[in-house]
């Protein structure tokens, strides 16, 4: 196989599974595992960047309004609540660093927490299902979106995009879409610095010099294109239906990696 076509393989993968609430890091891990090679952290802060791009473009009407419509009570309140889920993911991530806490970089961790996220996706939704449709995002939403941020991290496989959707759901905000919504708003400062903060410790280790920046530049734009329209997409199916399939897929794979990992691959 060649460099291109794993670049674009990879440029896909995180495409796909950054939004959706079936871990990226995890299918990344797993594609390295497979065979498709082992990327710089600099190639793997690029195609995070182009997915990251993908969603806010998505969101820039909407981005727009709160920041230039700030004084109305509504977009105000709203955008105080985006601002302390950030901040407690901020500062939660900040002394993790500060604590040398690495991530695993095995997949049998992964794989557990894809079937127990799966289980938590399925009970979740049918407790929500139950509640009155509620848009309304809560303080109580915001904190809990703010550590369901920070769980998602340390535990690769959880998945940024469900840990924080389906907090919401629990805490109060019902409505798939509000719910969603207010997830991935919260998930671009987030996810904007933590790319910032390691492109900056990627090259303040001299690990720019080196880079393949051909490589990168696709991954970036494949993972750009391939985010756009996969959140596109699921913003129109929870429209009409429940995050349930997803769940079964986390199930399958992680029992189908748990039932691998003992033959040795």
């Amino acid at each position: 196989m060649s460099d291109l076509i794993r670049v674009i393989l990879l440029g896909i993968i995180e495409g796909i599974t950054e939004f959706l609430p079936i871990s990226s890091t995890g299918h990344l891990l797993i594609a390295e595992q497979l065979g498709l090679g082992e990327r710089s952290d600099l190639f793997n802060i690029g195609i995070q960047a182009g997915a990251i791009l993908a969603v806010t473009l998505i969101y820039w009407k909407r981005l727009w309004q709160l920041l230039t419509q700030w004084r109305e009570p509504s977009n105000r309140d709203y955008l105080a609540k985006l601002t302390v889920a950030f901040l407690i993911t901020a500062v939660l991530g900040f002394i993790a660093v500060k604590a040398g806490f690495t991530l695993p970089d095995t997949v049998t961790p992964i794989a557990w927490a894809l079937v127990i996220g799966g289980f938590w996706m399925i009970g979740a939704e049918a407790v929500a299902a139950r509640r009155p449709d509620r848009r309304e995002v809560t303080w109580t939403v915001a904190v809990l979106v703010g550590f369901a941020q920070m769980l998602a991290g340390v535990f690769p496989g959880t998945s940024r995009s469900a840990a924080t959707i389906f907090a919401a759901l629990l805490a109060g905000t019902s409505n798939r879409a509000a719910a969603t919504e207010f997830a991935f708003l919260v998930g671009i400062p987030t996810m904007y610095a933590a790319t910032g903060y390691e492109l900056l410790k990627v090259v303040k280790n001299g690990g720019a010099v080196h880079e393949d920046w051909s490589a990168l530049i696709v991954g970036f734009v494949v993972s750009a294109i391939v985010a756009f329209a996969a959140v596109k997409w699921l913003l129109g199916y929870i429209r009409t239906h429940r995050f349930t399939p997803f769940a079964i897929y986390r199930i399958a794979l992680g029992v189908a990696l748990l039932l691998w990992l003992p033959t040795g691959v």
